[in-house]
């Protein structure tokens, strides 16, 4: 996980105080002052999250509304993803494109009905704010909600641990959302998260998320998790990372998301194409433009973490792409990997190295997740 350089004032979330008070270990992350581990440590941390459940503080991201009767159509020609179509209370991924089809940002939506509920990237949030006001900002009202915080509770007790505080809220299923209302707050929830594990995704007003995280933290189940192992939980779960495993020079077919483009947006759908890259990206899809890199994921064969910006080479020492994350699983207890190899290296279960410190490290390209995903769906 690469950590930015402090700016000169680092940003505080509404839950600062907390993790100081917890013993948090705080670095600078997308301008914020955020919690890497706490005293349990990074390990501990993301072995309880798989086994019972865990709270992160992600109020960094950045929280939007579309507002209008146009906002679906118009938030669909940024994106080659089914806007329109999305039913009521759903949630979707989506991937924000520039001219080129290379990725701007990755987020959530969801179709609340009186509007479209984003989540973006914090590292990205302000440029994407700029770029939906720029491009779609007459035909839907943009409203920025910067200011609301946002928690993420992960693992096979988050249901048990919230329902307590939130009754009902264990009908929702994976990729659905809804209101609640805690204490007088306004609360939105989904189903959904970071970790490749059952989970929920918490919007409230940043006045009360310092009560409400503590009344999570009552909870026999949950314990405080830091950047760190929310790093090795979705690296685990194969979920990508901005900035490290998708950026504006990659398309979403290069970063192997084809799953995330609905047939409807697709050459020969209802509503193809029509979002920036679309020609490339299209082409991409059907195979009229060979890829000449993909992203994979990687297995070392020796107990030797390979980190992001490590070189892979083929067998015979060719320079075949670069690992983008990697580390030691906690849960699979080896070393994994994503990276972007050529199109000819990129089948499952073909031989590669990887050069740390000079020595050829062997791996093995691998089918992802690392780990089986544990969502809910009903």
């Amino acid at each position: 996980m690469s950590i930015a350089p402090a700016p000169a004032e680092l940003l505080s979330t509404p839950l600062h105080a907390l993790h100081l008070e917890l013993g948090a270990r705080m670095v600078p992350f997308a301008g914020y002052s955020m919690p890497v581990q706490y005293p349990m440590g990074l390990m501990q941390e993301h072995l309880h999250t798989r086994a019972a459940a865990g709270l992160f503080d992600v109020s960094h991201m950045g929280q939007l509304r579309l507002i209008g009767t146009d906002a679906a159509s118009a938030f669909e020609t940024l994106m080659p993803v089914d806007v329109v179509d999305l039913p009521l209370g759903k949630q979707r991924y989506g991937l924000l494109l520039n001219e080129t089809g290379g990725i701007i940002d990755d987020l959530m939506f969801v179709n609340r009905g009186d509007d479209l509920f984003v989540i973006v990237n914090g590292a990205c949030k302000h440029g994407d704010l700029a770029h939906i006001h720029a491009t779609i900002g007459q035909l839907c009202h943009v409203d920025a909600q910067f200011d609301r915080a946002l928690l993420a509770l992960q693992g096979p007790q988050a249901v048990t641990a919230l329902k307590r505080l939130l009754p009902g809220v264990e009908k929702l299923v994976f990729m659905t959302g809804t209101a609640f209302s805690w204490a007088g707050a306004d609360l939105f929830i989904t189903r959904s998260g970071y970790t490749g594990e059952d989970g929920f995704e918490i919007s409230l007003p940043a006045d009360h998320a310092d009560a409400f995280a503590r009344a999570l933290l009552a909870q026999p189940e949950v314990k405080p998790i830091g950047l760190g192992a929310r790093n090795s939980l979705r690296l685990e779960a194969g979920l990508c990372l901005y900035g490290q495993d998708l950026d504006t020079t990659t398309t979403p077919v290069e970063a192997a998301l084809n799953w995330a483009m609905q047939k409807v947006r697709r050459t020969g759908g209802a509503r193809a194409g029509g979002f920036p890259g679309a020609e490339r990206v299209l082409a991409q899809l059907d195979g009229s433009e060979p890829l000449t890199r993909k992203r994979v994921g990687l297995i070392a064969l020796e107990r030797v973490p390979v980190r992001e910006h490590t070189e892979i080479q083929s067998l015979n020492g060719s320079t075949v792409g670069e690992v983008t994350s990697g580390l030691l699983g906690p849960s699979t207890n080896q070393p994994v990997a994503m990276g972007y190899v050529s199109a000819e290296q990129s089948a499952v279960g073909t031989r590669l190295q990887a050069m740390v410190r000079g020595k050829a490290v062997p791996m093995e390209v691998a089918a992802m997740p690392f780990v089986p995903n544990r969502y809910f769906r009903g």
